[in-house]
């Protein structure tokens, strides 16, 4: 992976992150603010991202001309993406997770 690309690829981060910020400060119920409701928000893009995939590839199958193959295929790795950081998410807390019960106190 070149520098260039780690720099879009923590460009993106930083403004998904944003993005989440956003979406949790608008958020009116204060029992999903903080981690578990970041995570649930990022639970629920990922799951959007999916959809959009899903929603583009059964267009372009019914031979829409609105949607290209570029269109597709580019929400399709959005979406392998964003699942694929999703289960490293999910890996993480459950070693870190794994780490502190393993603790001797």
């Amino acid at each position: 992976m070149t520098t260039q690309a780690i720099a879009e690829a923590l460009q993106q981060l930083s403004s998904l992150a944003e993005q989440a910020q956003g979406a949790s400060t608008r958020n009116a119920n204060p029992a999903a603010s903080g981690f578990a409701g970041e995570l649930e928000s990022s639970l629920q893009r990922i799951v959007q991202l999916q959809r959009t995939a899903s929603t583009q590839a059964n267009a372009f199958q019914a031979g829409s001309s609105e949607v290209s193959l570029s269109d597709v295929m580019a929400d399709s790795q959005k979406a392998s993406v964003a699942f694929q950081m999703g289960v490293q998410v999910r890996n993480r807390l459950l070693t870190a997770y794994k780490d502190v019960m393993a603790m001797q106190v």
